[in-house]
């Protein structure tokens, strides 16, 4: 290779964190490489830290900028965290995009919806077949995982041989996709490979990973025993999982009724592009209303907490005009992702409250994990055999660990976080230069940038309150009148026992009878100081500094 081309990787996304997974790859002379994306996906916001957020987007800001050096977009397989943005960023779109069949039908789908044409999309083959992009040739190498025809990426070029596992797991009998292939990735090895950036979201699970395969008898023998109706969670997109819970419960004598649009879904999108088959016979809602609870199973949407999601509607009331009912059973066989647990635990209380027999997958009966455990890892290293490994797909916990466990078995690896472009030229991994990164939070139908101030704003008002300030002024600068408030978010009455709007409304009306005249000219200093008497004096009422919004109307 030559001296003055570098290969690179740098993070824009899923590095420091698990989900908005956005990887890019470069070769060529240092600030002119030729560049190529893995991955374009979202995560989710939460009311604690995103309130009234709908999704959260990876920062493309370098990559945008840098467009006319893209060469390619590859999606490894549709998970949200790794599809859900692709259409989001219609600036990155004049390059194709390219996945297997299922993950491409989904991605066109998620074009479709944005208004965009869904034909850049295009479907590959997987190992050996190759597409070329620029430097690169990329293959499509199938891994298990929790969602069908996920896959590794074989990045070749002239700068040496690049593996990205993608998400998967060691898993001979996935039920719904391909095993994992042992063979296959350790001749990909013979080959040398450079680097490997590696999955590292299990890294501290030190027990061998489980299959699929293993859950069939525990969820039939628990479908079994069930005296009422039976609901069933997990994610939409974990094909494979479903076809187990409706296998188990067809063979448990229940008719199979599915609740929630993303379940539908995933479900047609697998029976068009043939990855699923012998799905059991499903009954429609209106259906399942006279079927008796105990010869039905619902499958539902809402294993994280969704409010709005089947699981959380019927933990609250009737969903579809079903209805929980004492000694009913509701299974939720999924992880809960980190963040989620306490929508999780509401809609599992309230349907305690029903009287509902509530398992989830504490007891490891009723869910296997998709990803990777450290013993599986330390397994793919040694297939793989790479001169370094770059974890990715994981908290800043996680990757330390995975350097560590590269380390014990005398490999070079790097911590990258979002943002840290990694020269992978040399015999060790380097940091080449920081990139510029962060989160993009889409808010209704609008991107905003995180440190715009918007959700700042939603946070104060929520843990704070907010206090509406009117004032009308006349010809002469005078007050028309006393200024009154509106209060939101905030005690009808504090110490003195009194309405707190009257009192506020009183302060402020007493400093705009001894205001000076340069003061009642100016809109600026009169918003100043008629916020700093409201926060003062509901501080002394209530121990809340609001925020306040001041109008001010002069009469012409």
């Amino acid at each position: 290779m030559s001296k003055s081309k570098r290969l690179i990787y740098l993070p824009l996304g899923g590095a420091g964190e698990v989900g908005m997974n956005a990887y890019v790859y470069g070769y060529g002379e240092a600030g002119r490489e030729r560049l190529i994306l893995v991955d374009l996906g979202v995560t989710f916001p939460d009311m604690d830290s995103s309130p009234g957020v709908d999704l959260i987007l990876p920062d493309m800001s370098w990559l945008i900028e840098n467009r006319d050096r893209l060469e390619a977009i590859f999606i490894t397989h549709a998970h949200e965290d790794h599809v859900g943005a692709v259409g989001r960023f219609p600036d990155l779109l004049e390059v194709p995009v390219y996945a297997r069949a299922f993950t491409a039908n989904i991605a066109r789908g998620k074009l479709e919806e944005q208004g965009l044409d869904p034909r850049i999309v295009r479907t590959v083959s997987p190992w050996p077949e190759t597409v070329t992009a620029g430097p690169f040739t990329v293959g499509f190498v199938p891994v298990s995982h929790s969602i069908p025809e996920s896959a590794g990426l074989v990045i070749d070029s002239p700068g040496g041989r690049l593996v990205h596992s993608g998400d998967f797991k060691i898993d001979h009998t996935p039920v719904v996709g391909e095993p994992f292939d042992e063979g296959a990735w350790e001749e990909i090895g013979k080959v040398g490979v450079k680097a490997l950036t590696c999955d590292s979201t299990n890294v501290f699970s030190r027990h061998e990973g489980r299959s699929e395969a293993e859950l069939e008898t525990q969820i039939e023998e628990l479908f079994s025993r069930a005296k009422g109706l039976v609901v069933a969670t997990t994610f939409a997109s974990n094909v494979a999982r479903l076809k187990t819970l409706a296998e188990a419960g067809e063979r448990a004598g229940r008719s199979i009724c599915l609740m929630g649009r993303a379940m539908l879904r995933m479900i047609e999108a697998s029976v068009e592009t043939g990855v699923l088959s012998g799905f059991p016979r499903v009954v429609s809602p209106e259906e399942a209303q006279s079927i008796p609870r105990e010869n039905l199973m619902l499958l539902v949407t809402g294993s994280q907490g969704e409010r709005r999601a089947a699981s959380a509607q019927l933990a609250r009331g009737k969903y579809n005009g079903m209805e929980l009912k004492e000694g009913d059973l509701f299974l939720f066989s999924s992880k809960t992702i980190p963040g989620n647990e306490r929508g999780v635990i509401r809609i599992m209380n309230q349907l305690s409250e029903k009287g509902v027999d509530v398992v989830d997958e504490n007891s490891g009966f009723y869910h296997v994990s998709g990803h990777a455990n450290r013993p599986d890892l330390l397994k793919m290293h040694q297939l793989v055999n790479p001169q370094m490994v770059i974890p990715m797909h994981g908290e800043h916990r996680m990757l330390c660990e995975h350097v560590k466990l590269a380390k014990e078995n005398r490999r070079d690896g790097i911590v990258a976080v979002n943002g840290t472009m990694i020269d992978l030229s040399g015999n060790a991994p380097t940091v080449a230069e920081y990139i510029e990164t962060g989160r993009v939070y889409l808010d209704g139908s609008v991107q905003i940038g995180a440190l715009d101030g918007i959700v700042r704003d939603r946070i104060r008002m929520a843990l704070n309150g907010h206090v509406i300030v009117t004032l009308i002024l006349d010809e002469q600068d005078e007050p028309l009148g006393e200024p009154w408030c509106e209060s939101m978010g905030l005690p009808e009455t504090g110490r003195s026992r009194a309405p707190l709007v009257e009192i506020l409304e009183a302060d402020l009306g007493q400093f705009l009878g001894r205001a000076s005249e340069k003061t009642l000219a100016d809109d600026d200093k009169i918003e100043q100081e008629l916020k700093r008497i409201v926060r003062r004096v509901a501080q002394d009422e209530i121990g809340k500094k609001p925020e306040v919004t001041v109008i001010t109307s002069r009469l012409a």
